[in-house]
């Protein structure tokens, strides 16, 4: 599966083939069930959507691609791979200009170097646990009206801060996020995370530290290289107000304008995020969620050497 990603992923988005936005919708052919990645070519819709808010046009992405293989060759502080697929990665959530792709796959390598503990080398077969016996992060299987991915990040009772610690937490949502940078999809049109606070009590607002805030932001809003493009608060409760300043002074003001409240008001959340695409747990017309990250680890399994692979970029030493 991670062959044909890494040799489809520009050829396909610029294949004169396109499929419609409903049958993006459809299992790909190279998915095997429900849990599995889509490397299928961009939608008809999300080509035209990449043209229109990034640029994304065959001239554009040709001279972009050169010049920001020019702009690492002529540095050369940095060991990235170079080849078209990993350099779009770089350029589509900078708009493909060259230089603010640059500075990106600078800040991600400076993260990496200063949070190697946590980000250093991390494989899905030596975290196996994590995923399996923690239901704190998933992913739904069904994407939002808008063909985006969506992300659950329980925080409450669902979360037990003794048998995964923040900076394991964070490992998590890492690994999943390179995962999500092999489909397309996702790249161009980004992600969706809700961040359900039900159940919260103190022993979750305890784990919740100042620092493991700062290092989360910092790493959505300046070194993830994946459109971050809403984050939904739901089900908080009162306690919530004593987490909230920790991560509010470190929210920019880009993120602030993609942030939602929503309590128990689903009907809120349904504004931003269709009801026919969400789970029975949040108002959803989907079926309650029966699965968690457990059946998503061999997702992860399969992307053993590709991540390895994505672990070895950086500063150079």
């Amino acid at each position: 599966m991670v062959g044909n990603a890494k040799s489809t992923m520009l050829k396909a988005s610029l294949s004169t083939k396109r499929l419609s936005l409903d049958d993006c919708r459809k299992p790909s052919m190279k998915m095997i069930n429900a849990f599995g990645l889509d490397t299928s070519p961009l939608c008809a819709e999300t080509s035209a959507l990449a043209e229109r808010e990034l640029r994304e046009t065959p001239e554009q992405v040709q001279k972009s691609l050169a010049e920001l293989r020019e702009l690492l060759k002529e540095k050369n502080t940095m060991s990235y791979k170079d080849t078209d697929e990993y350099l779009t990665i770089f350029l589509r959530p900078t708009h493909y200009y060259a230089q603010s792709a640059y500075d990106l796959m600078k800040r991600l390598a400076t993260f990496k170097d200063k949070n190697e503990k946590i980000v250093g080398n991390p494989l899905p077969r030596e975290e196996k646990a994590l995923f399996t016996e923690n239901s704190v992060v998933n992913v739904l299987v069904d994407r939002d009206q808008k063909n985006r991915r969506v992300l659950i990040l329980s925080m409450g009772s669902a979360w037990d801060p003794k048998n995964l610690s923040s900076e394991q937490l964070f490992k998590v949502l890492y690994l999943i996020q390179i995962a999500s940078l092999v489909e397309e999809e996702t790249q161009v049109r980004g992600v969706v995370i809700i961040i359900d606070f039900h159940g919260l009590s103190t022993k979750q607002v305890m784990a919740m530290s100042p620092s493991f805030a700062m290092t989360l932001l910092l790493y959505i809003q300046e070194s993830m290289p994946l459109r971050m493009k809403e984050v939904h608060i739901v089900r908080q409760p009162f306690l919530f107000n004593m987490v909230w300043p920790m991560f509010k002074q470190f929210v920019g003001d880009k993120l602030k304008k993609r942030l939602f409240f929503h309590g128990n008001k689903m009907s809120s959340l349904h504004k931003h995020l269709d009801s026919n695409m969400l789970p029975e747990d949040y108002g959803g017309k989907k079926p309650k969620l029966n699965y968690s990250s457990a059946d998503w680890y061999p997702v992860m399994q399969d992307l053993q050497s590709y991540i390895a692979d994505w672990n070895t970029y950086g500063l150079k030493k």
